[in-house]
């Protein structure tokens, strides 16, 4: 008996053309248009930035088929929470890990709608007048005033919303949530000065030949009125579901002891990139206004494909684990190594032999028609224009 899923994307015309299918070295694929760039623009509340982060109609497309209400839909890289906040947001039950304490800051948040009024009261109730400037090199990207109210900003979250506190006050949770999407950007919406791209920090010397050669210093910012202006924007939509109920932890994907066996009916994640994405240098401004010592954090660099590869296969052992008989994971893969090697391959190989049955690998492309274009040398030199998603699903 085919595959439901399976049969659904081989039958896919929703967006005009019909599913190109096609078999290369033993692996099926299906190629279509499964959704377009205005439909990927999702709910407001998920326009928080992160590197490498795919968009919400990725899992939204695997949620609505494959799961109901009440489901445990999971991720175990789950980056700025994608998945688990589009699960929430479908009125599934949210659970995702990263390795990197952000996440969960960045994540948890969104799942209550704040109140803006007690929003508004807690930033008044912020002692401004006590920040100082404990980081002059922290000039390159922020007016003196403004360091010193992100100084105080800081330090009244950490007293109030300490790391690793597993149930603060949710208003307090999403004011440092916002802040941290806010603090480097390139308009007058971020707490800095102009910088690209934004919530990526460079460097403080790359920064200082930013100003340099715009000719510019960092001008003033108001810090609670861009709170409440993004957070007016994150609201915009809809509110999302409030639910009491989310597994969120801090750790290696492949080690997950919070999340019990056979619980989760999908697993929709994009493992890290091949030594491109610089996750602890790219975030190291955010880790700072958090409180995080990145040195501490074991973000894993792989570099060659087999490393990359080995720790796929410790991955799905631990999705085996958790998902529940007939449960499916959609695994994206976005790079093709130096434009060559496509990694869905890898991805395939690493299953073999693990309790699932590989489906196929689902191309998600807006101008290609054949399978034998979509790694094409030309198109992949700096990474791939596809979404490549390895389907599984788990043996009863």
């Amino acid at each position: 008996m085919p595959d439901p899923l399976l049969a659904e994307i081989a039958a896919f015309t929703a967006m005009g053309s019909p599913t190109v299918c096609e078999t290369i070295n033993g692996i099926p694929y299906l190629v279509n248009a499964f959704w377009t760039a205005a439909q990927r623009q999702g709910h407001p509340v998920h326009e928080i930035s992160y590197r490498a982060c795919f968009k919400p109609q990725l899992p939204h497309f695997f949620i609505t088929r494959t799961t109901g209400a009440g489901d445990v839909v999971h991720d175990p890289f789950m980056g700025r929470g994608t998945t688990p906040i589009e699960a929430a947001l479908l009125s599934r039950v949210p659970s995702g890990n990263d390795i990197n304490p952000l996440c969960v800051l960045l994540t948890r948040p969104r799942l209550y709608t704040p109140d803006r009024k007690t929003l508004r009261r807690h930033l008044t109730r912020i002692p401004w007048q006590t920040g100082c400037i404990e980081n002059p090199e922290l000039l390159a990207f922020y007016h003196r005033q403004t360091l010193r109210d992100l100084s105080a900003l800081r330090s009244w979250l950490l007293t109030h919303a300490p790391l690793g506190h597993p149930t603060p006050d949710p208003d307090i949770d999403w004011i440092r949530m916002v802040a941290l999407n806010r603090l480097t950007g390139h308009s007058s919406g971020y707490f800095s000065g102009r910088t690209m791209p934004p919530n990526q920090a460079v460097s403080v010397a790359s920064q200082l030949k930013i100003n340099a050669r715009l000719g510019i210093s960092p001008p003033p910012r108001d810090i609670a009125a861009i709170i409440l202006k993004k957070t007016a924007s994150l609201l915009r939509g809809t509110p999302v579901p409030v639910t009491a109920t989310h597994n969120f932890a801090t750790g290696p994907a492949w080690a997950t002891p919070n999340i019990a066996a056979a619980s989760v009916a999908l697993v929709v994640t994009s493992p890290p990139f091949l030594n491109i994405v610089q996750y602890a240098e790219d975030n190291w401004l955010r880790a700072w206004f958090a409180g995080i010592d990145m040195a501490g954090v074991a973000i894993t660099k792989h570099a060659g494909v087999a490393a990359w590869q080995a720790m796929v296969r410790q991955v799905l052992i631990e999705q085996a684990r958790i998902l529940r008989p007939g449960g499916y994971v959609a695994f994206e893969v976005g790079e093709v190594q130096r434009g060559t090697e496509p990694l869905e391959t890898r991805v395939w190989s690493a299953a073999e032999n693990l309790p699932f049955a590989r489906l196929g690998v689902m191309v998600n492309s807006q101008s290609f028609t054949k399978t034998a274009q979509c790694w094409g040398i030309s198109n992949n030199t700096g990474g791939t224009n596809t979404n490549r998603i390895v389907l599984l699903r788990r043996y009863a």
